[in-house]
């Protein structure tokens, strides 16, 4: 039997686009927003070759399905190869994220409090978050859901004396804390913000400029100091010249009172 002079063709490879073709955001206070969480997670877990950081990533959930997808603002996997992707394929990486931060804005918002939480639960998201950063659209700006029996539970909010909310991810071991359209992580354990690569540094810049102005405080000081010595120790060759002249004259006028 004559075998075909050509061979069968490969079945159809599926493509998963690494864009939706949609923005980062829609304004400058939820891009400050993003960047900041995925910026002080990434240093957060820097080094750790197994807890992978992201933001705005599309996301698949069904393999062969494409049309599929979500793009959480920042999110977190543990247990994951940290390593560059160019999208995320969960049947592939064997597991979802464990933390979702979205933060909210005029064209996102609905789906945010909507449809993208059951895709969460789906994905077994351990916390989804939610940040308003102009408050326009959440009430309150700040929430947490935590994944208890296949659905989400409201997370206790506190709100101190100043207005500042916080909530506490027992996923990170963090808390985040809102207040006037500004967002920042905190570690309970050091009581310090998380800083971004910017604020270090401003923050390095600064120490910087005040050890450069101690420096110089203490050199003008040290140079006052040596030239109130040297005026002491001058002050002391006259006063040990003008103690010899007087003892030098009471001895000439004492030559010249006695007797003959």
């Amino acid at each position: 039997m004559r075998r075909p002079a050509f061979s069968p063709l490969p079945p159809a490879t599926i493509e998963y686009p690494s864009s939706d073709g949609k923005p980062l955001a829609e304004n400058d206070a939820q891009l400050a927003a993003i960047l900041y969480g995925i910026s002080v997670l990434r240093t957060r877990y820097a080094g750790r070759g197994d807890v992978y950081v992201s933001g705005d990533l599309l996301i698949y959930y069904e393999e062969g399905n494409p049309r599929v997808s979500v793009a959480p603002d920042v999110f977190v996997v543990f247990g994951v190869e940290d390593r560059i992707r160019m999208s995320y394929k969960v049947w592939e990486e064997g597991k979802g994220p464990d933390f979702v931060l979205e933060v909210a804005s005029p064209g996102t918002w609905r789906e945010d409090v909507g449809p993208k939480r059951g895709v969460y639960a789906r994905l077994g998201v351990r916390e989804y978050w939610l940040y308003d950063p102009l408050g326009e659209h959440l009430s309150p700006e700040l929430q947490g859901y935590r994944l208890v029996g296949g659905g989400y539970e409201r997370q206790p909010l506190l709100e101190s004396m100043d207005g500042t909310l916080a909530l506490y991810s027992e996923t990170l071991g963090l808390e985040l804390r809102a207040k006037g359209g500004e967002m920042r992580f905190r570690d309970p354990e050091t009581g310090l913000n998380l800083l971004s690569h910017r604020e270090e540094h401003a923050e390095r810049r600064q120490e910087a400029v005040a050890r450069q102005a101690a420096e110089a405080r203490a050199r003008r000081e040290a140079v006052v100091r040596r030239n109130a010595e040297t005026r002491a120790e001058r002050e002391a060759v006259l006063r040990q010249a003008a103690e010899a002249r007087v003892v030098e004259l009471e001895a000439l006028i004492g030559r010249k009172r006695s007797p003959r």
